[in-house]
């Protein structure tokens, strides 16, 4: 079967007056109809980049240099803005982190959905009403035809995001991009959200990309990862394999840093140092200034993505291609059987 979104080699520059800057460089990843993906990693690693790019939304000076993003058996790259709004919006909706960002102020819920729906359809105003109805009963929202008649401040913040959902719901899209949806509410609204999410995907087989730096959220709603540094993807698989058996060692330190997932009373891990910025990528693994276990090959060339034994993922490291010296290889085995017998991940 072939997949719902298949992007090969994506490339998104950013021109400047001197030079072009990678924001996402070679990426590469699919996504069946229905599944549910992660794409995580700190920020500026590029997620949301890679997630605009989608849609061709990335602002300017930033353009599409190379690659594929192929949806439903279509090239999206090279359509025109015609053609990309019969998509956009339409066949793939956005979620975006602030809901009042999304929302007019000034419009009323019912006036912002019944024109979203004429924007991408012939809707009669009661045809567009009565779907709009039916979209804020599926995101659980109670007394939806009084709803309608309401501003967005008139919401709270949980409600303000289901109302979200509810209209990039209108139009029936098989896949949603939701970029930090929950980033601004509490751990509980965060939790209904999420599962509602799960529950929508579920019931009209439509796929998911959620974009988040929280990896305890991703390992709740997501059946694949793909975890990014610096414009790059370091590692993918399905979620549990990578989570609970890392291979990466900028992996190992994201789920490092999960809350919980060391032992109580011990301090928070921090990776060491920070992301780099666009104009100062190192040469090799970019994230070798981070890594301890770095060895000379690591500051010359860049790893390719090799598949994990043992496991369906893959990983760009050189200890997985088994191009890091015996005893740089011996220093990693030694940390990884230490996580393992405290229980920080499992064997």
């Amino acid at each position: 079967m072939d997949p719902l979104l298949d992007v090969k080699n994506l490339t998104v520059n950013f021109a400047l007056r001197r030079a072009s800057l990678s924001a996402v460089n070679d990426v590469s990843f699919s996504l069946k109809k229905g599944e549910r993906m992660g794409l995580v990693g700190e920020s500026g690693a590029g997620k949301s980049v890679t997630g605009f790019s989608l849609i061709n939304l990335i602002s300017k000076p930033g353009y599409i240099d190379s690659g594929s993003i192929i949806f439903e058996g279509r090239e999206l790259i090279g359509l025109s803005d015609e053609e990309m709004r019969h998509i956009r919006g339409n066949r793939i909706t956005m979620i975006f982190q602030d809901p009042m960002m999304t929302l007019n102020p000034v419009l009323t819920i019912g006036t912002q959905m019944v024109e979203t729906l004429k924007a991408h359809g012939r809707f009669s105003t009661s045809k567009a009403e009565a779907t709009a109805i039916d979209k804020l009963r599926q995101v659980q929202i109670s007394s939806p035809e009084k709803r309608l008649k309401q501003y967005p401040h008139e919401f709270s913040g949980g409600m303000r995001q289901r109302i979200v959902i509810a209209i990039a719901l209108l139009t029936d899209p098989a896949m949603i991009i939701a970029d930090e949806p929950t980033t601004a509410l509490d751990v509980t609204i965060q939790a209904e959200i999420m599962d509602l999410l799960i529950r929508l995907c579920d019931s009209s087989r439509m796929g998911l990309i959620l974009i988040t730096h929280d990896l305890g959220v991703v390992s709740e709603v997501t059946e694949s990862i793909a975890v990014m540094y610096a414009g790059k993807i370091v590692e993918s698989g399905p979620t549990q394999s990578v989570i609970n058996r890392p291979s990466h060692p900028y992996t190992m330190g994201l789920v490092r840093a999960i809350p919980g997932s060391i032992p109580p009373g011990n301090p928070l891990y921090q990776i060491p140092g920070m992301m780099p910025t666009l104009t100062k990528i190192p040469a090799g693994c970019s994230f070798h200034p981070r890594c301890k276990y770095a060895g000379n090959i690591c500051t010359i060339e860049i790893p390719k993505l090799t598949t994990v034994t043992n496991q369906q993922g893959e990983a760009a490291c050189h200890m997985i291609s088994g191009r890091l010296p015996e005893t740089d290889i011996g220093l990693l085995a030694l940390h990884r059987r230490q996580k393992i017998s405290s229980g920080e991940i499992m064997a």
